[in-house]
């Protein structure tokens, strides 16, 4: 018997309908092995399609807390707890939090503020300002009677390139934000900068109201300076080369240069984690270790300070805790 042709709709509907078409591939009365190789073949086509079409992203909560870290899929993971130290405890940089508590404060009250770059030597207590900041202005808001905290958000700098995706959400937000990049820094080849610059100061759209970056690095210009030399060194304009590089630096209202601390800075760092803690040691004793320490370590900060003021609580019994 001769075979019939399909007809030209039913090329259609499997063209249109893969799901469809697996099935009708599989004869009305064919046997228990043919009807099990078509239910494999429409799981297939259904995994298939799920890899096409992932699932719908979750609703971003912003009252499930004050601060946030930023994924670059889109969601906004909640931090209960942030890792931070209570501003008391920050020695040896009086000018730089004062003008930054002063400016988060403005920005707080919905005020013109400026964004921040905090650069410097390391462990110095860049990144534990911005949080203590935050922690401080919302204690504030708090006593005010303010009914919405100033929300925090952490961006990892590989993140930076979804920048404007997490604009779009906190713009459409009546919360106000600082976004926090610590760390931030470019290396050859980076041109993620270029993104930064368009959002921070520039773009069509340019920074939300309602949002303020704040970012640390050690590199007052956040670019290598041999990046810098070898656009002096080749390119064929060095003087726009450059200037095209550095400007990013400029998008920062507020420049907050740490500097390494003074012998008798560090030694009041470290009593006054030891005072806050309750750890009890001779004054004598106490010094002579936290310079041995700082002198092994090879640099005096707030880092070191605070990792000699864990090893002797933990040779003293004593729990850190607040």
């Amino acid at each position: 018997m001769a075979k019939t042709k399909p007809s030209k709709s039913a090329a259609k509907t499997r063209a249109k309908n893969p799901a469809k078409a697996a099935v009708a591939k599989v004869p009305a009365k064919a046997g228990p092995a043919a009807s099990l190789a078509g239910a494999t073949a429409l799981a297939r086509i259904a995994d298939a399609l799920e890899r096409l079409a992932p699932p719908a992203k979750k609703k971003i909560d912003l009252d499930a807390a004050d601060a946030f870290v930023w994924q670059p899929d889109g969601q906004l993971v909640p931090v209960p707890h942030v890792n931070r130290v209570g501003m008391s405890l920050l020695k040896g940089i009086d000018r730089m939090r004062d003008t930054l508590m002063e400016n988060t404060e403005r920005f707080a009250k919905s005020l013109p503020a400026n964004n921040a770059l905090l650069w410097g030597a390391r462990g110095m207590g860049k990144s534990s300002l911005v949080k203590a900041a935050h922690a401080s202005v919302n204690v504030e808001l708090a006593k005010r009677g303010k009914s919405l905290p100033l929300k925090l958000i952490e961006i990892h700098r590989e993140d930076i390139e979804t920048l404007p995706e997490l604009m779009a959400i906190t713009r459409a937000s009546s919360y106000r934000f600082v976004l926090f990049c610590d760390d931030l820094s470019f290396d050859n080849d980076d041109t993620s900068y270029k993104s930064l610059k368009a959002v921070l100061d520039g773009g069509i759209e340019g920074r939300p109201e309602n949002v303020i970056f704040y970012a640390t690095s050690n590199r007052r210009h956040l670019l290598a300076r041999e990046m810098i030399e070898n656009e002096r060194s080749t390119g064929i304009n060095p003087g726009e080369a450059v200037e095209e590089k550095v400007s990013l630096s400029d998008r920062f209202g507020l420049w907050l240069g740490f500097h390494r601390c003074s012998q008798d800075e560090f030694l009041a760092m470290v009593q006054g984690y030891v005072k806050h803690y309750g750890i009890v040691m001779p004054d004598d004793e106490l010094r002579r270790e936290a310079l041995e320490w700082a002198t092994t370590r090879g640099s005096r900060s707030g880092r070191v300070a605070w990792q000699y003021v864990q090893e002797i609580a933990g040779r003293l019994g004593v729990q850190l805790k607040d």
